[in-house]
């Protein structure tokens, strides 16, 4: 039993998909199977379900998948400890960022990143918040860029910016002669959100909670066809 056999069947247990677990761990799905085959193989159990709809979780599995987190959690902390006599930026940064931010704040971060510390590579990662957070528990990456607000989650937080909600709306359309739009205004209009699992949506609806029903019925349409 190797760090790297816990490390993927973690992934699979998280992402429910073996070429998706392999892609995040860096490894081909060849290679991510037959190492958990192996693991089974020296336990003589099942940790996962395979059928040709879905991979699950069987319930020895899952209290192994459990104790294999936080066996991964212990050796990042090992991991860290070693670091704190070292350069901080000698080393790779990976570094997780949400859908939503990374097409906008990557480009001048990359450059900024290169010209001021070349020694440190970048390995960025865009993935939703709920995952970001999974690997930043289980020291797959080392910091994440965020929207608050998250789950607590007993992380260090450090604020880099605000912004202010805006609606997009045709030139021509009446709301964009107003200096603000208020909800009743926008309740009257179609609007369009980004899908489940994107924490921009939830912030919206959570500053628009009368949104939540039109939303939700639009999802079923979708979901319908």
């Amino acid at each position: 039993m190797t760090l790297t056999e816990l490390k993927y069947i973690v992934a699979v247990a998280r992402e429910k998909h073996f070429g998706k677990a392999a892609e995040a761990c860096f490894v081909s799905q060849p290679t991510l199977s037959v190492a958990i085959k192996k693991l089974e193989d020296e336990l003589e159990l099942k940790i996962f379900e395979r059928n040709a709809s879905e991979i699950s979780v069987t319930p020895l599995g899952e209290e192994i998948v459990r104790q294999a987190q936080t066996v991964l959690e212990q050796a990042a902390a090992i991991k860290e400890i070693a670091k704190r006599g070292k350069d901080p930026l000698a080393g790779p940064l990976k570094l997780g960022v949400i859908y939503t931010i990374g097409p906008y704040l990557l480009p001048d971060l990359v450059r900024h990143v290169i010209d001021r510390t070349p020694q440190m590579p970048l390995m960025l990662q865009e993935n939703f918040t709920v995952k970001l957070l999974e690997q930043l528990r289980l020291g797959e990456i080392d910091c994440a860029i965020l929207a608050e607000p998250f789950p607590d989650t007993n992380l260090a937080i450090a604020a880099l910016y605000d912004e202010p909600f805006l609606a997009a709306v045709p030139h021509t359309h009446p709301l964009a002669k107003q200096g603000h739009i208020t909800n009743e205004e926008l309740k009257r209009e179609t609007m369009l959100l980004l899908g489940t699992g994107h924490c921009f949506r939830d912030h919206v609806l959570e500053v628009c909670p009368e949104f939540a029903r039109f939303s939700n019925d639009a999802e079923g349409i979708r979901k319908s066809f």
